[in-house]
């Protein structure tokens, strides 16, 4: 396996581009402004109502009283990259060189950017699953490589092996994948992780986890596809501190991977910001360290919650599609009478009070009509917001 690119890809200017790779304003701003103008409950945006544990903030705040404020190594904090060889090492059994083999960035986004920037050149293909994270697409138009996709399909959102075979060839530098899967919580199931080492060990591809929602599983277990036979030499990890540690703000993420891999993405990151969160880096490390019991709690409290929204989109009249892991449920408009998903949303505010998000936000134009009526909700919210929401969806049982 061969490393290509370098930090020149970072210099590149490029406009912000949408799934389509076309420069808009992403449905996000707009239904979060509309969420805005109408007091309606946002459950379009995936970030967290309430704090993270209390060890993990008190120690970002004595960070800065300690004069933690200035720029931390490249790489990452130490106290850092050691946790994160140890957290890697008591969940999955992967050792690790916090030295060579670990990097911090600014998010997983941070992460996600560095590694195509640095890994494509001009017409490489990167196959990913879709739908798709939206920021993934513009990256890979930064990039100027060729954007495959695989269609993950309801009712269980899983890859269609065959499908997947056929997108990928001598062509592809990376198979990107998302796993737990945003928008549609889908959990990768051994048999697809399996086909995914095997194609890239035969196309000679690079194979780029992210895998932010790793602790956020319910009643199924992540397995991180580094640990596959045959994927760990090939396979960059990607995860983040914000999900796990509802600390979404602080943007600290990191990646792993064999030294050669993280090398090549520390060229192009340090063009990037260099580095970042300084004092949130030594909290992040006291967030991986804390028992088994925070993170099983973790899990269980947003399965409840899933559990909740997911009642009550029933009730309001959705088809619903419960979801195995991370912060989104998708849900079917068109027992409501809705075919557009994307309208429906514009009209959600005025119709219950409550903003979603169209799954069409993260799909090509030309894949979109099987995905045309499906919305994405967040559950990651306060126990009161969560039903509040439901009992204003409630009322759009009575329309239909």
């Amino acid at each position: 396996m061969t490393v290509s690119g370098s930090w020149e890809r970072a210099a590149r200017g490029a406009m912000l581009l949408g799934p389509d790779g076309d420069l808009k304003t992403t449905i996000f701003a707009e239904m979060s402004a509309l969420a805005v103008s109408t007091g309606a409950i946002n459950l379009g945006q995936g970030f967290p109502d309430e704090d993270g544990p209390e060890a993990v903030l008190e120690a970002a705040r004595q960070a800065i009283t300690d004069g933690i404020n200035q720029y931390p190594p490249g790489r990452g904090l130490p106290v850092l990259r050691n946790a994160i060889a140890e957290h890697q090492r008591r969940f999955y059994g992967v050792e690790l060189d916090p030295d060579r083999e670990i990097l911090v960035t600014v998010g997983a986004t941070e992460a996600l950017a560095a590694t195509i920037l640095a890994l494509t050149e001009d017409g490489d293909e990167i196959v990913t699953f879709e739908p798709f994270y939206d920021s993934y697409a513009a990256m890979i138009g930064l990039s100027r490589a060729k954007h495959v996709t695989v269609a993950l399909r309801s009712p269980d959102f899983q890859p269609d092996l065959d499908e997947l075979r056929a997108a990928v060839n001598d062509r592809t530098r990376i198979i990107l994948i998302n796993n737990p899967h945003n928008p549609t919580g889908a959990v990768l199931s051994r048999e697809a992780l399996a086909c995914l080492v095997e194609l890239a060990q035969k196309h000679d591809a690079i194979i780029v986890s992210d895998e932010v929602y790793e602790h956020l599983t319910f009643g199924v277990a992540h397995v991180p596809i580094c640990t596959l036979p045959g994927a760990r030499e090939r396979t960059i990890t990607i995860s983040s501190g914000g999900k796990t540690f509802n600390t979404t703000g602080w943007k600290i993420g990191w990646l792993s991977a064999p030294a050669e891999l993280v090398e090549a993405v520390v060229a192009v990151k340090q063009y990037l910001t260099y580095v970042g969160g300084a004092p949130f880096q030594p909290a992040i490390a006291v967030g991986l360290g804390l028992p088994d019991s925070y993170f099983t709690t973790a899990a269980a409290t947003l399965a409840a919650k899933r559990d909740m929204l997911c009642a009550g989109l029933v009730t309001a009249g959705f088809s619903v599609f419960p979801p195995q892991g991370g912060y989104f449920v998708v849900a079917d408009v068109a027992p409501l009478g809705f075919a557009d998903a994307a309208e429906f949303c514009r009209q959600l505010p005025a119709l219950a009070g409550v903003v979603a998000i169209p799954v069409t936000a993260f799909v090509r134009e030309t894949n979109r009509a099987e995905y045309r009526s499906l919305v994405r909700f967040a559950y990651c919210k306060q126990v009161n917001v969560l039903t509040t929401a439901s009992a204003r969806l409630a009322a759009l049982s009575t329309r239909a």
